[in-house]
């Protein structure tokens, strides 16, 4: 097998990975009766997104995608479900039979073995290549100094600021009046 051919499968196989997890963790997300349940296979749609980024050459937009929304916000849904006290954790369990575990040993073997193909065929030399410190000095250099982020940047924090301030403003009205709202309830027990 020539070594571009073995690229192109690779890429393929990667994209219809990602791809299909990201379908198949919507479907379970939105078939779960637990809703903590529910939020972490949102987690794993929000992981396969990124990876499709990477593979679109966004490396920005996953890098936001996995911070912001897999890292942030969905902290904040964990939080707000876990204050609502949805009852006994056996109520609302989800069922966990010999089947997941087989299916989760499948899907961790699936990406071990994808993790090893990339490292034998140095396909990570490609992604991160050794000279990033001189390329980064080079996009530093360039008119757009700010490289990819610059364009996104420059609007949000100059025209937009206003309009930036005020939503993390209201994530945290909206984060303290969670806590209060939860407090309350638990104080009139």
């Amino acid at each position: 097998m020539q070594p571009n051919q073995f690229h192109s499968l690779a890429f393929s196989f990667a994209f219809y990975f990602f791809g299909l997890t990201a379908i198949a963790s919507a479907i379970a997300f939105v078939t779960r009766k637990s809703p903590v349940a529910a939020a972490m296979w949102l987690v794993n749609v929000m992981f396969a997104l990124a990876g499709l980024y990477v593979m679109l050459d966004a490396q920005f937009m996953a890098t936001m995608q996995v911070l912001v929304y897999t890292g942030a916000i969905m902290v904040v849904f964990l939080f707000v479900i876990m204050l609502l006290n949805l009852g006994h954790p056996s109520e609302i369990a989800d069922s966990r039979g010999k089947w997941g575990k087989i299916f989760a040993l499948f899907i961790g073997l699936a990406m071990l073995a994808e993790v090893m193909a990339l490292n034998r065929s140095n396909t990570i030399d490609r992604i991160i290549p050794a000279d990033l410190a001189a390329k980064a000095a080079e996009a530093a250099a360039t008119p757009l100094a700010g490289g990819v982020i610059g364009p996104i940047a420059a609007p949000l924090f100059k025209e937009y600021l206003l309009a930036f301030e005020l939503t993390s403003v209201l994530l945290l009205a909206a984060i303290v009046g969670a806590v209060v709202l939860g407090k309350r309830r638990t104080d009139a027990r």
